[in-house]
């Protein structure tokens, strides 16, 4: 296998590489650095957590002309979080080479801080759309002299509804540019793209089913919607995961899910477009220091986003096709590490679980929600009833039983009578050293009995 130095890269990034503990290179790596560094377009097909970033990130670093007193290089993401890991990313290879400048440029950052920061020599932005073009319409961004433009996770770029803005972005740019496109999936709309904006790229296609990847397990639990938080609970204490991203369909739901974990003492956070850029990011920041345990998150948090030590996923709504399923699931199972995935579907959502299954050629395992409700209830019960109204109804099954033997069903009302009290002194004193409700109760019910006898 080859190393990153025989790819092209040199010692001076190959040891910001080893300070993270990267040595090896990824497959997709392999094939797109030499691509790359001989001056290609690039259209690299490979699913995520395969390491498409530094697919792109280093060879562009090894061509960088450090004097130059232009922007270089523009990386094209769907939303911020992804803008912001690649910076991040970048930020971490070039922390002792100051010659080169990085800046992200999204939505919901101060304007005037971006300008700022436009005014130092930067030779990397990484930008959203929207952004990109309001700095571009304010001519505080020229894209004329940009050597390299890569266009990441093109074809959520294009389901999100951005293809047009980064058609904007890309006429801004000049036809001399090397432009690296990188998918998980290539859909009509992308090849178009491509054929009209590229010059004879080379293809790479990493795998030819783009489905999950094989160390991650996969479960789907048949349950109801007003069963799924008792459940979704029942998981998490049973699975303890390290980290988990637990997907919901809507902002509103993933809300919703989010207080009813924090009312349970979880350490959890949520994730969604309603909240406002500084929140999004100290979600991000706590939740990748494993200051969190839980990130609730629709499916803004479903692509790109590599964060160490993520366990488990949880669908807690069904995702809406199988692409969103490979994305979702791509959260676990990083860097060859495994992980498990756990999808809550319906009868309802049966067809659509049916569908993923058949466009992936995959077969995934089903557990029926019984099964759970089962475990719920003998863990709940093990070793303790777990209500006074359970106590008491097995006190009285006791006595039933014991009536039965000796007869006493035959007995008259007077006799009835008279038992009742031995009847309460059996219950008083299985009870007694429970916490009860009402103590004073409990005394005059003693005082009672012992008067009776």
């Amino acid at each position: 296998m080859p190393d990153f130095l025989s790819l092209g890269i040199s010692a001076s990034v190959l040891h910001a590489l080893q300070k993270g503990s990267i040595v090896k290179p990824t497959p997709i790596q392999e094939k797109a650095i030499p691509a790359i560094l001989n001056g290609r377009d690039l259209i690299a097909q490979s699913q995520t957590g395969t390491g498409k970033t530094l697919a792109f990130v280093l060879p562009i670093l090894e061509k960088l002309d450090r004097e130059a007193d232009h922007i270089q290089s523009l990386i094209v993401t769907p939303t911020r979080e992804l803008a912001l890991q690649i910076t991040d990313e970048i930020e971490k290879l070039i922390k002792h080479r100051d010659e080169i400048n990085v800046l992200a440029v999204y939505g919901g950052q101060d304007v005037e801080k971006q300008l700022k920061k436009l005014k130092k020599n930067i030779h990397i932005v990484v930008g959203t759309p929207g952004r990109l073009l309001d700095h571009i319409r304010r001519g505080t961004i020229q894209l004329d002299r940009v050597s390299f433009l890569v266009l990441d996770e093109a074809d959520q770029m294009l389901h999100i509804g951005f293809l047009d803005e980064v058609e904007e972005i890309i006429s801004q740019t000049p036809r001399s540019r090397q432009t690296l496109l990188f998918s998980a999936t290539i859909p009509d709309e992308i090849k178009s793209l491509a054929r009209k904006h590229m010059v004879e790229p080379e293809y790479l296609q990493m795998e030819k089913t783009q489905g999950p990847a094989v160390n991650v397990k996969q479960i789907a639990i048949h349950t109801i919607d007003r069963a799924k938080q008792a459940t979704l609970i029942h998981l998490i204490e049973t699975h303890r995961p390290f980290l988990a991203v637990i997907f919901c369909r809507t902002k509103r739901r993933v809300s919703k899910l989010y207080e009813v974990l924090k009312g349970n003492g979880f350490s959890c956070g949520e994730l969604h477009g309603d909240l406002s850029q500084a929140k999004r990011e100290q979600v991000m920041k706590q939740f990748r220091e494993a200051e969190l345990q839980l990130l609730i998150a629709t499916d803004v948090a479903a692509r790109g986003l590599d964060i160490d030590g993520v366990t488990h996923v949880i669908n807690y709504d069904i995702p809406q096709d199988a692409e969103s399923y490979v994305h979702r699931i791509g959260r676990t199972g990083r860097a060859g590490m495994k992980g498990l995935a756990i999808t809550f579907y319906s009868s309802a959502d049966r067809p659509a679980l049916d569908l993923i299954e058949k466009e992936l050629h995959i077969t995934i395992q089903k557990q029926p929600t019984g099964k759970i409700e089962k475990k719920q209830e003998k863990d709940k019960n093990k070793g303790k009833p777990t209500t006074r109204a359970n106590r008491n109804h097995s006190i009285a099954e006791k006595s039933d039983r014991s009536r039965k033997s000796n007869g006493l069903q035959k007995n008259n009302g007077k006799q009835k009578e008279e038992r009742k009290p031995v009847r309460k002194q059996r219950a008083t004193t299985v009870s007694k050293g429970l916490k009860s409700p009402s103590k004073g109760k409990g005394r005059s019910s003693r005082s009672k009995n012992r008067r009776t006898r």
